[in-house]
C-alpha cells in the first residue's frame, strides 16, 4: 500500500510538473510576442537583443533551426536599430517554421474536407473536426516552441477562439467562402463536397489564428499566411480528387 501510494504521488507530481512547465512555456512565448511587438514600435536596441537572446534559447531545442541560429548570431553585431534586429530574427528563425506551419494547416484543412465530404453522419463530422483542430493547434504550438499539456491546450484553445473573435476571422472566412464558392465552383461540386470544402476552409482559418497565437514573434518582415492561398490549395486538391 505504501509503495502504491508513493508511486501515485510520484506520478501526480510528474503530471503537475509537466502541466506547469507547459503553461509557463506558453506564457513565455506569449510575453515574448508582446515584447517583440513593443520593440518594433520603440526601436529599443537593448530590449531587442534581450528578445533575440530569449528566441535563440527557445530555438536551441529545434535542430532545423541550427543554421538560421548561426546566421542570426553572425549578423547580430551588424545591426544597430532594435526594430531591424527583430525583423532579422524573424526572417532567420521564423521563415522555415512558417513554411512548415502552413503545410500543417493545409494538411489539416484537406483532411477535414475529405473526411467530412464522405462521412455519413453529422456527429462524426463534428467529432473529427474537433479532434483534427486540437491536433493541428498542438502541432503548431510545438513547432513554434510551446509544450502544451492538457491545461495548456485548454488555455491555448481559449486564446485562439478569442483571437478569432477579436480579428473578426469568422466573418472574413464567410466572405471568402462566398467569393470562392460563388464563382461557378459551387455548381461543379456535389452538396457533400461543398460541405467538405466549407469545413476545410473554416479549419484553415482556425489554423491561421493558431499561428498568430503560438508564434513567438509578430508578422513584420515576413508575410502573414493568407486564407486565400490555403483556399486555392484546398480547391486544387478537391479537383484532383474528382
Amino acid at each position: 500500500g505504501a509503495s502504491l501510494a508513493a508511486a501515485a504521488a510520484v506520478a501526480l507530481a510528474a503530471v503537475i510538473g509537466r502541466e506547469t512547465y507547459g503553461l509557463v512555456r506558453l506564457a513565455t512565448i506569449e510575453k515574448l510576442h508582446q515584447r517583440a511587438a513593443a520593440v518594433l514600435i520603440s526601436d529599443d536596441r537593448a530590449e531587442s537583443r534581450a528578445v533575440v537572446a530569449e528566441l535563440l534559447r527557445i530555438a536551441h531545442a529545434n535542430p532545423r533551426l541550427a543554421r538560421p541560429r548561426a546566421a542570426l548570431t553572425g549578423h547580430a553585431d551588424d545591426i544597430i536599430d532594435g526594430a531591424d534586429m527583430i525583423k532579422l530574427a524573424e526572417r532567420e528563425l521564423m521563415a522555415p517554421l512558417d513554411v512548415e506551419a502552413r503545410r500543417l494547416v493545409s494538411l489539416a484543412a484537406q483532411r477535414v474536407s475529405v473526411v467530412t465530404a464522405v462521412s455519413p453522419r453529422a456527429l462524426i463530422d463534428v467529432l473529427f473536426v474537433f479532434v483534427a483542430s486540437l491536433r493541428m493547434i498542438r502541432q503548431l504550438a510545438r513547432l513554434y516552441g510551446g509544450r502544451p499539456g492538457a491545461l495548456g491546450m485548454i488555455s491555448l484553445l481559449r486564446h485562439v477562439i478569442a483571437h478569432l473573435a477579436i480579428t473578426g476571422g469568422m466573418a472574413a472566412s464567410d466572405s471568402l467562402i462566398q467569393q470562392v464558392l460563388g464563382h461557378g465552383i459551387a455548381a461543379k461540386l456535389s452538396q457533400r463536397l461543398g460541405e467538405g470544402v466549407l469545413n476545410g476552409l473554416l479549419t484553415a482559418r482556425l489554423g491561421l489564428a493558431a499561428i498568430d497565437v503560438t508564434r513567438p514573434m509578430p508578422f513584420a518582415a515576413l508575410p502573414r499566411p493568407a486564407l486565400a492561398d490555403l483556399a486555392k490549395d484546398l480547391l486544387r486538391k478537391q479537383d484532383e480528387a474528382e
